[in-house]
C-alpha cells in the first residue's frame, strides 16, 4: 500500500477549472486500486503552524502498489483534461509514503 498526499496551489480565479479537472481525475482513482481517503480545503483557522503557504486543498490517496499509481497516472482519459490541471494549477507538492 502506497500513500500520496498533495498540497495544491491554484492559480487566483481558477477555482471552477480546477473542480473540472477534479471531476474527471478523482472518479478515476477507483479504476486504479485507489481510494480517495482525504481531501481538504484549508480554512484560515486551521492552520496552528506553518512555515509555507497554506495550500488551496489538500489530498490524501491510497493506492494498492506502486504500479497502480503509475497506470493511474498515465490514465488516457485522465490525460485529455490535463490542459485543465495546467490552467488551473499553479503548483503541487507531492508526497509519497507507506504506513507505518
Amino acid at each position: 500500500m502506497i500513500f500520496i498526499t498533495q498540497l495544491i496551489y491554484i492559480r487566483e480565479g481558477q477555482e471552477n477549472i480546477f473542480n473540472q479537472f477534479e471531476d474527471v481525475a478523482i472518479p478515476t482513482i477507483s479504476k486504479y486500486n485507489g481510494k480517495l481517503l482525504l481531501r481538504v480545503r484549508p480554512g484560515e483557522n486551521a492552520m496552528v503552524e506553518a512555515s509555507i503557504e497554506k495550500p488551496y486543498e489538500i489530498h490524501l490517496v491510497e493506492f494498492a502498489t506502486e504500479k497502480d499509481f503509475e497506470h493511474f497516472m498515465q490514465d488516457e482519459e485522465r490525460k485529455r483534461f490535463l490542459h485543465l490541471k495546467e490552467q488551473s494549477i499553479r503548483s503541487v507538492v507531492l508526497i509519497k509514503g507507506t504506513k507505518l
